[in-house]
């Protein structure tokens, strides 16, 4: 899973990773990486946001016709 997350999400799954390897406590973010990990989570959220919206509006209607058949 770790390959499809987008660069800044994956760093900072690194950060936590290594940080409860060591049995840490604290986490620190530099300004640019809280930046750009606050970015990649609002981009994921309009994404989430949109295909939610998007499979609300799409109804399917199937149609099975049954004419009976017939025995030879």
């Amino acid at each position: 899973m770790d390959t499809n997350l987008p660069l800044h999400l994956k760093n900072f799954n690194n950060k936590v990773r290594a940080m409860n390897q060591a049995r840490g406590s604290i986490l620190t973010l530099t300004v640019s990486e809280a930046q750009s990990l606050q970015a990649e989570i609002y981009d994921l959220m309009a994404t989430i946001a949109h295909l939610t919206r998007s499979t609300e509006n799409t109804t399917s209607t199937t149609t099975v016709t049954m004419d009976g058949g017939g025995f030879k």
